[in-house]
């Protein structure tokens, strides 16, 4: 059946034929005004032709879904995650420098899309202080979130010959001096470039350096990190703080993927035996049960975390440099691994934590008191 040409006129003693030759493109919304106007006067004189009309829609409509025409807030997060994961880079980013690259590259996002209203919304830091066992917390914005960020990812930027106006200093000596010296007022726009051009500069660094690079030590003060341990704390900085950020600002935030999140609880699982000893030390903790040589098996605790960034791990809790064997567990602790995260940063008391525990309870308390240690400004 040859149907109607384009931009023909219907006359209108149109016939039954041509009317029902059109009714696919009525039904796809591709037929002209004058066409569906005939079309469906046609329909309320024809049995046939409107049976067949409503079958076309219908058909129509499950191929093409009335979505609406706002984007899903969650879509640059997910093309942005497919873009980081597809084509590999001509020269790559170092494994353990990669989950630094994603979050910072996620932050960035976020801050693409907030207005410049939002960087003076209030957010509040919250963490864990170990010594005296609570919670505390402080207010700032979202450009004082940002200052921070890029006042302690320049510690990475010793190591690496890179500039660092701030010099030494612990995580919190440096934010405070940030802070002090920031110019009231700054462009979010100014903010958002230090803080981005740095952290680049950092990967790329890293990613044109040679492999030992990895093993150069990170003054954090009060103790020292290896550079890749390094870059895996600032990755978990950057994810928890963004969290931060897009609470204040109602913005929707994804977790980290599976194998980034798994390298950062990785981190905080070897960090915490040197966390317990600290609780002991400052009377937070009861004293070890058996001390044992380095390397040697001891006590433990096996801590396995479920969902994303899964994995087992087992924690000495006597000597940090011990190293147990699933035989030598005394207690069980179960955890989701964004729960888990989230008590290293301080954001779930451990007492509130939703943690499945069986064994020696002591332990299990001191290894989740410990990991909220962890945390920090």
């Amino acid at each position: 059946m040859t149907p109607v040409p384009s931009g023909a006129t219907l006359s209108p003693g149109t016939s039954h034929a041509v009317l029902k030759s059109l009714l696919g493109a009525w039904a796809l919304a591709a037929c002209s005004p004058e066409e569906t106007a005939a079309v469906e006067a046609h329909l309320t004189d024809c049995a046939g032709c409107a049976e067949e009309a409503v079958r076309l829609r219908d058909a129509v409509a499950l191929l093409h879904p009335e979505d609406g025409l706002d984007l899903d807030p969650a879509l640059r997060t997910r093309v942005l995650a497919g873009a980081l994961g597809r084509r590999p880079a001509r020269i790559p980013v170092p494994g353990w420098a990669a989950p630094y690259e994603a979050e910072a590259a996620r932050l960035d996002a976020l801050l693409h899309d907030i207005g410049e209203a939002d960087w003076r919304a209030p957010v509040r830091l919250s963490w864990f202080d170990g010594s005296r066992d609570r919670g505390v917390g402080r207010d700032a914005t979202v450009a004082c979130v940002i200052s921070h960020l890029a006042a302690v990812d320049g510690l990475v930027a010793g190591p690496l010959g890179l500039p660092d106006p701030l010099g030494t200093g612990s995580p919190t000596e440096r934010t405070e001096a940030a802070w002090a010296c920031a110019p009231s007022g700054a462009p979010p726009a100014e903010v958002r470039s230090a803080w981005r051009d740095q952290g680049r500069s950092l990967v790329r660094t890293v990613s044109f350096a040679d492999e030992d690079v990895a093993g150069r030590d990170v003054d954090y003060g009060p103790y020292s990190l290896a550079l890749s341990d390094a870059f895996l704390d600032r990755a978990f900085e950057c994810w928890v703080h963004a969290e931060d950020i897009a609470d204040a600002v109602d913005y929707p935030y994804e977790p980290p993927s599976s194998a980034h999140l798994h390298r950062m609880i990785d981190l905080s699982a070897r960090l915490l035996p040197t966390a317990i000893a600290g609780r002991r030390r400052a009377g937070l903790a009861p004293p070890p049960r058996t001390l044992t040589t380095a390397g040697s098996p001891g006590r433990a605790l096996h801590l396995e975390i479920e969902g994303r960034g899964a994995g087992h791990w087992y924690i000495p809790l006597d000597t940090p440099a011990a190293a147990p064997t699933p035989d030598d567990a005394v207690a069980h602790i179960a955890l989701d691994g964004v729960e888990f995260s989230r008590l290293a940063a301080g954001h779930v008391h451990p007492e509130d934590a939703a943690a499945g525990a069986i064994g020696d309870q002591e332990a299990v308390r001191d290894v989740l008191y410990a990991t909220a240690s962890l945390s920090r400004l």
